[in-house]
This record gives structure tokens, C-alpha cells and sequence, in this order.
């Protein structure tokens, strides 16, 4: 079979009740939701990190967070370490498999030279590198009157590692124009590609061009904006996979789509001085958000799309993850995932085939929360439903078959099984800890820039 070519899309800070294929009714995406109709939509699709640095490096090495090096939110100043390059990426595999491999969009694992995305398998690169950017000016304000190297706005856009301005345009249709033009220069170059396409939105500044927000007039502010900026997301995806189609590549293109993690709560999405907390993101019937273990913080909306290998109208229920993308790509581009450390699985025969999935426990960890789900079974230590609080409940067990909301606490009435997955949760918490110290640690591997 001649190898395919990928494109894996990812949305920031979108909640799972986001998309009108899951549930939304005060805005549609018709795009996505047509992506939807005619791949595999997955209810029960996760990031491996309520945050985003942590999210996306599992997603791109196939990895626990922890085992990829990456487990929190990394600076932005131009000196930041991020993503340690004895992690391969998904790129690196590929590229070895003689594939085109291209990125757009936000790369948040790292800014000093030797994290930048071309010192992880990307052969031509455009975006910007920190968590967050001015959506027309480009530049990252969030560490201002922070003490450090990131206490001045700094300007963040480059392509392949060169310096650009573009002020004046909107990011997300900056990050569209240029995937487009990547597709066309494989198109014409013939060998397979790979293509990943990270939006930043709907991450803070929350800033849509009036166009979008016309669209939605109707809405209060708080929702208006985070229409119209999934608006842009939407009509991106679709031009993207309609010049896929028009270039003859649609049956030869595995696509992929999903969110780094549930809504934002933060302030300072308000951009008025409002200091309560912001609730223009939706986790549909979640509890949590973005920086909790409950639901909300990191089940999000995941699409596989495949014309004539993956049927389409498909809803698949089973638990998924983002480190599950590296090793079905690779599998599928022919490549030996046996030569990978990788905690994720190969799902193509799931999707495809609708051969059930080898039972497995799928962990999460962040700060002081660990949580665990193995078949309908959740259980959450220490979870924080306000960051920086103290934990909701030290101990949460929950039938996600029954309570997807995580409404009712069964520890009580479950009392083995909780102290079974409380071992399993703290034994793999404690090995991730211990080859952090061994492997990873900034502090232990001298590479603290702050």
C-alpha cells in the first residue's frame, strides 16, 4: 500500500462540549462535524495532561508526559528549555520513513536553539514557540511584571527558525495559509508528508476578526468570542482538508483532530479587568477544567478521519489518548514501533476494523493530583476542580459508564476497588517521579533558564 500521508490538527484550550458534533447548541461547526460524519468520532478521547506543554508532548512522542520530559506548563522567554531531544517525535519517525514533515501553528515545548521544533524532526516550521500570543502582533505578554527573562513582551513568530513580522493578520488564518501552502509543495515533491496543524485557539487573548464575530451577535460576549474563534478554527479545517481532496490526496490522507485540553477558567480571558472566573468555554456535562484530573480538565473532542480505509459515521466509546496517534501513524506508515519506547497503542485496527482494544489503565498527573481510569472506573487523587485550592476530595472514585460528570463519589461503596486503583495510581506516580529525578529534572540536569 503506498504510504499515506498525516495530518494531525490540535485546538487550545477547547472543552469537549465544543464542537456541535458533541453537543453544542448555541454555535455549530459544520466542518468538523462533517470531518466527524465521515471518520470516527470518539467520545471518550483524552489528552494526557489537563495543560498544554505536558499534552503535547505525549501526543508527539507517543508518551506519558513524564516520559517525554515535559510535566508542566514551560516558560516562554527566549532561553526556555522544553522537549529534551533524546525524546523522538512523531516527525523524527517519520522523516526516517523518507516522509515531508511540516508544522504550523503553536510549538510550546521550548525556545532555546535546542529545543525549536527543526531539533525535532520538522523539516520547515512556522508559528511561534511560547504558550500564548497576541492573535495580530504576535507577541507574548503573559510573563510581563514576572521576575525573570520573560518580564518583557517578547515578539514570537519565525518560520524555520528566522525571525518574521506580520502584524496586522489574524494568527489562526496566518497558521491555515501556510499549512496550504505546504500541501501544495508535497503535492509537488511526491513523497508522503505529515503536516501538524496546533492552533492556539481558543487560548487568551480572546480575539476573533469582526467577520466571526458578526456571525454570532446573538450571544453574550463570553460565548460570542469563543464562537467566533472556533468559527476560524472550523472554516480552517475544512479548507485544509478541501485542498487535500482537490489535489487528488483525500484517500491517501489519515487525519486526525483533537483538543490539548479542557476550557480555560483563567481571568484573564475576560480582557476587561473582570476578575471571575471565565466560563465561555464549554465541558458539556464534565466536571473540571483545564488544570484539573476530573473529566473536564482533559477529555476532549477527538476525530480520526480516513476516506476509504475508516468507515465513517462512527461514535467509538472506548478509552483513547493522544499518545495512542504515534504509534498508529507510524504503524500505519510501515514504520517499527518495537524501536519506540512508547505508552500509547496502535487504535487503526479499533477504528478500521472495530477489533475491541486490549484492556489498559491510562494514568494522568498534575501538580499534586494523579488520577486513573481503567474501563469505566475513574478515580482521582487529590483533585482540584480551582487551581491552587485544596483538593475537592483527597480520594474520588467514579462509574464514568453511569456518572460522566463525576457527580457521585463511590469510594465508600467500592472500597477494594478503590484501594486497588489507589496502588496502581500511587506505584505509577512514584516510577514517573523517580526517572523525572534521574532523567529529566531541570534542576538535577542543569538546565534551569530562570
Amino acid at each position: 500500500m503506498k504510504k499515506p500521508n498525516f495530518i494531525v490538527f490540535l485546538t487550545d484550550d477547547q472543552g469537549y462540549g465544543d464542537l456541535s458534533c458533541m453537543g453544542c447548541e448555541d454555535f455549530r461547526t459544520p466542518r468538523l462535524d462533517r470531518m466527524a460524519h465521515d471518520g470516527a468520532r470518539f467520545t471518550d478521547w483524552y489528552s494526557n495532561s489537563p495543560v498544554c506543554s505536558p499534552s503535547r508532548a505525549a501526543l508527539l512522542s507517543g508518551r506519558y508526559p513524564g516520559n517525554a520530559g515535559v510535566r508542566s506548563i514551560l516558560a516562554g522567554h527566549r532561553t526556555a528549555t522544553g522537549l529534551p531531544q533524546s525524546t523522538p517525535t512523531l516527525a523524527t519517525a517519520l522523516k526516517d520513513l523518507d516522509y515531508q514533515t511540516y508544522m504550523t501553528g503553536k510549538w510550546h515545548l521550548g525556545l532555546d536553539e535546542d529545543s525549536q521544533p527543526q531539533q525535532h524532526g520538522f523539516d520547515h516550521w512556522y508559528g511561534f514557540m511560547a504558550g500564548c500570543i497576541d492573535y495580530y502582533s504576535h507577541i507574548f505578554y503573559w510573563g510581563m511584571n514576572n521576575p525573570g527573562p520573560g518580564i518583557n513582551p517578547t515578539h514570537d513568530l519565525w518560520e524555520d527558525g528566522q525571525e518574521l513580522w506580520q502584524d496586522g493578520q489574524y494568527f489562526t488564518e496566518m497558521i491555515t495559509q501556510k499549512a496550504l501552502t505546504y500541501i501544495r509543495d508535497a503535492a509537488r515533491d511526491g513523497r508522503p508528508f505529515m503536516l501538524y496543524v496546533p492552533y492556539n485557539a481558543p487560548h487568551y487573548p480572546m480575539h476573533a476578526p469582526k467577520e466571526y464575530m458578526d456571525r454570532f451577535s446573538e450571544l453574550p460576549w463570553d460565548r460570542q468570542v469563543m464562537a467566533a474563534m472556533l468559527a476560524a478554527v472550523d472554516d480552517s479545517v475544512g479548507a485544509i482538508l478541501d485542498e487535500v481532496e482537490r489535489l487528488g490526496l483525500a484517500e491517501d490522507t489519515c487525519s486526525f483532530f483533537m483538543a490539548d485540553n479542557g476550557p480555560s477558567r483563567e481571568t484573564r480571558n475576560w480582557l476587561d479587568g473582570t476578575l471571575d472566573p471565565y466560563y465561555g468555554g464549554s465541558a458539556g456535562k464534565l466536571k473540571g477544567h483545564k488544570f484539573s484530573l476530573y473529566e473536564g480538565g482533559m477529555r476532549v473532542p477527538g476525530i480520526m478521519h480516513w476516506p476509504g480505509h475508516i468507515p465513517g459515521g462512527q461514535v467509538l466509546s472506548d478509552p483513547c489518548a493522544a499518545m495512542d496517534i504515534f504509534p498508529t501513524m507510524l504503524n500505519i506508515a510501515g514504520g517499527d514501533v518495537s524501536q519506540y519506547e512508547v505508552d500509547g497503542m496502535d487504535i487503526l485496527p479499533y477504528v478500521a476494523e472495530s477489533e475491541k482494544l486490549p484492556e489498559r489503565t491510562i494514568y494522568w498527573e498534575m501538580g499534586k493530583q494523579t488520577a486513573v481510569r481503567k474501563g469505566k472506573w475513574k478515580l482521582v487523587l487529590n483533585g482540584q476542580l480551582v487551581e491552587g485550592a485544596d483538593p475537592d476530595d483527597a480520594v474520588h472514585l467514579a462509574n464514568l459508564e453511569e456518572d460522566m460528570g463525576e457527580c457521585n463519589n463511590l469510594k465508600d461503596a467500592e472500597v477494594e476497588l478503590t484501594a486497588e486503583l489507589k496502588s496502581d495510581a500511587e506505584t505509577w506516580r512514584g516510577e514517573i517521579e523517580q526517572r523525572w529525578q534521574r532523567e529529566f529534572s531541570p534542576k538535577e540536569q542543569g538546565t534551569v533558564t530562570h
